[in-house]
């Protein structure tokens, strides 16, 4: 592997989880997150994570826009943003993208590994799937919750193994388990089942994972809402086994004592993640062919509820 110069994007609770890690072995990485202050307090006070993964590290390479960082010529990207700026950072990033260099989403949601490879090459396109549950305190302060290893990590193109091997390792060795996988995408499905089914409920209801799971009503919908999900992945090439939803459910119950991020989204009045969620659900099967009335419905909720204070 070639000397890598990481640029990571987005600085919120994971960014900020990956930045860490990656910052306790190299202090070169460069920094990219628009929020204003946020550099100033980073480079003041650094990261600080604690919980389930635990690191102190300063803050060094900084900056608000991703074109900044063409001085540095990043050659590995880890994209941490919400699901709904990847468009403006992909074509962001075509100002600083050089040939050779690999990009990986961390996104919540379906399909983002997609909008890489068709703008930037097979070649360049990498997805993880994370398996731990943080939260941000404060600028630069996360608590992670749990965290159920390994990380999965994967590329579009079968060519891309050797480097994700690589990559795969580097990241262990900074703390974060990470498994490279042949089939990213399966991963990818297992998990956003869960997060695509609790997301719209825990935001409509106002409920933690583990409070909607319990209500008799709202676990009805989630029973429902997985089916049709199953049966979505199903038609895309991914079945995932009949004992699938009571894993799934365990899991839930297990480490759904907190509300989902889009929870916060909905009280703060800002914009969800829901296209790349239960709208990426509904998207898939509408092409397949796949009723999906609960989906549709919580996805539609979630749409009227942002509607009426994004409206005015």
């Amino acid at each position: 592997m070639e000397e890598l110069r990481i640029a990571i994007i987005g600085v919120g609770a994971t960014g900020g989880v990956l930045a860490a890690a990656l910052l306790s072995r190299d202090p070169g990485i460069v920094l990219v997150d628009p929020r204003p202050g946020l550099g100033e307090e980073l480079r003041e006070q650094g990261i600080g994570v604690t919980g389930a993964l635990s690191y102190e590290v300063p803050v060094k390479h900084f900056y608000p826009r991703i074109e900044e960082v063409k001085e540095f010529s990043p050659n590995l990207f880890f994209l941490s943003t919400k699901t709904f700026h990847l468009p403006r950072v992909l074509e962001d990033l075509e100002t600083v993208f050089t040939s050779g260099a690999k990009i990986v989403s961390t996104h919540n949601g379906l399909g983002t590994e997609d909008l890489i490879a068709e703008r930037f090459g097979v070649d360049a396109a990498f997805r993880m799937s994370l398996n731990y549950g943080v939260s941000v305190k404060g600028p630069g302060r996360i608590e992670t919750a749990f965290f159920n290893k390994p990380n999965h990590l994967g590329s579009v193109a079968p060519e891309s193994r050797e480097f994700g091997l690589q990559l795969a390792e580097l990241l262990t060795g900074c703390g974060l388990d990470t498994e490279f996988v042949d089939d990213i995408k399966l991963y990818v499905w297992k998990k956003m089942i869960m997060k695509c089914t609790m997301a719209s409920i825990c935001a409509v209801t106002d409920r933690t994972i583990q409070d909607a799971l319990a209500f008799p009503p709202t676990r009805e919908i989630a029973e429902s809402c997985f089916q049709e999900a199953l049966a979505v992945a199903k038609a895309v090439g991914y079945d995932l086994g009949e004992d699938y939803l009571s894993q799934a459910m365990a899991y839930l119950e297990k480490v759904g004592v907190h509300k989902d991020s889009m929870c916060q989204d909905v009280a703060n009045k800002t914009q969800t993640e829901i296209d790349f969620l239960g709208g990426k659900v509904v998207e898939y099967a509408r092409k397949k062919g796949v009723p999906v009335p609960f989906y549709t419905a919580m996805t539609n909720l979630v749409k009227a509820i942002e509607d009426s204070y994004r409206a005015g």
